[in-house]
């Protein structure tokens, strides 16, 4: 019975053998199978890195890399050439353009003699004065001769007849506002007749002034005549009464008829015996109207025509597809340029009314032509909208022919001398 027992243990345990080898190899060729895909895995990742770093990354942003990196040797030659053509263009502008504004000043010493000033000698030629000897006149004309002859700049002086202005001084007054001239030197036709009379009768209420007038409109130009005309007619105002009263105190003391008590009575008959008056038919005041009609208009044209570009972010709205369809190209373009032209037109407006802020005057009274007068306005209280219409028609016309042509400079120069003319008055 016990080998029985023992039989049937083995027995046993031998059937459960065959049940118990297949589920040990299942067991061992999972974990072999899961240990070949893991390593795979690594394998690819491995592989995938590699290839990302080969392609330089193209999954993700470039990488940052030095200015003489060989992968931008043919944007930095790109770079080098155009930047060398802007800086070309550039300085050939500055050569071509800004060099005007020095050629004006070039030759300002040689071209002076251009600037015309009429010299008219009434003296003794007009009744009842035509019975003394001239002496005033004669030594002006002389003078003013010389100075032609002389290798000194100066200013062109014209001696003109009398006659041309029916021997009337009041036209020749007229001529200068009317652009003739840019001055006059007149002698008066009683200025040699004043003069011996006043040694003669001892009349106190000589004036030396009274023999000589210089007229001129200085609101012409302002610069012009601070800078060349006005210091040249002082000159010759201090060469001719220097001459004069050397020449005129030398006959009257050697004239022993003429009593020493009257020469007593009337110091200004000897020295200076003769003098100038200056009217300035239109002076150029006041100084707050500089900005007005020079710098202030150029940055005007400079606000205008970046003011096209400010606004071209808005107006592309219409061409940009979204909600709404684009618009028609011809009907975006009649819409910018109503579009700027109405800018302009506020623009102008805001500019003309800093003018007026500034007690720039605008609505005094007209003057005769012929007087001194001080900012009269030919257009009354309707000055300031022709001066507002003047900056706008500058504006609108110099910028959008420029932003067209690029030529509209002496457009802008004419213009901005008409605001000049308004704001000082009817000149010319």
């Amino acid at each position: 019975m016990a080998e029985t027992a023992n039989a049937n243990t083995v027995s046993q345990r031998n059937a459960h053998r065959p049940d118990q080898s297949p589920s040990s190899d299942d067991t061992l060729g999972d974990h072999a199978m899961d240990g070949d895909q893991e390593t795979r895995g690594r394998r690819r990742d491995q592989e995938k890195s590699s290839d990302d770093e080969e392609k330089g990354g193209q999954d993700g942003p470039p990488q940052p890399v030095g200015f003489f990196s060989k992968s931008l040797n043919k944007v930095r030659l790109e770079v080098f050439g155009l930047w060398a053509r802007t800086t070309l263009i550039l300085s050939v502008f500055i050569l071509i353009v800004l060099s005007m504004y020095w050629a004006v000043l070039f030759h300002v010493e040689k071209n002076v003699s251009s600037l015309t000033v009429f010299v008219v000698d009434f003296d003794g030629r007009v009744p009842p004065f035509t019975g003394a000897t001239p002496l005033v006149g004669p030594m002006i004309t002389q003078t003013t001769e010389m100075m032609l002859s002389a290798p000194e700049p100066h200013l062109g002086y014209d001696t003109i007849d009398p006659s041309v202005f029916d021997n009337d001084p009041i036209l020749v007054r007229q001529a200068v506002f009317d652009w003739k001239a840019y001055a006059a030197v007149i002698i008066m036709p009683n200025a040699t007749a004043m003069l011996q009379q006043a040694v003669d009768q001892a009349n106190t209420t000589y004036d030396p002034l009274g023999a000589c007038q210089v007229i001129y409109v200085q609101a012409r130009d302002q610069d012009t005549y601070n800078n060349y005309i006005l210091p040249q007619l002082n000159a010759l105002e201090t060469q001719v009464t220097s001459k004069f009263g050397q020449m005129w105190t030398s006959m009257v003391l050697q004239n022993t008829t003429i009593p020493r008590e009257n020469l007593q009575r009337v110091p200004q008959a000897l020295s200076p015996a003769i003098g100038f008056s200056q009217f300035n038919l239109r002076p150029f005041r006041p100084a707050v109207m500089t900005p007005a009609v020079s710098i202030g208009l150029i940055y005007l044209i400079i606000l205008s025509f970046f003011s096209f570009a400010f606004y071209l972010p808005i107006h592309m709205k219409f061409l940009i597809p979204g909600e709404h369809p684009p618009l028609k190209f011809p009907v975006f373009i009649a819409w910018r340029w109503i579009a700027t032209i109405t800018v302009y037109f506020f623009m102008s407006l805001a500019y003309s009314i800093i003018s007026l802020a500034f007690q720039i005057p605008f609505a005094n009274r007209s003057a005769p032509t012929t007087e001194v007068a001080n900012n009269p306005e030919p257009y009354g209280k309707g000055t300031f909208v022709v001066y507002w219409m003047i900056n706008y028609v500058a504006v609108d016309g110099y910028v959008v022919d420029l932003l067209g042509h690029y030529e509209r400079v002496d457009e802008f120069l004419f213009f901005g001398f008409g605001a000049q003319m308004v704001l000082l008055g009817d000149v010319g």
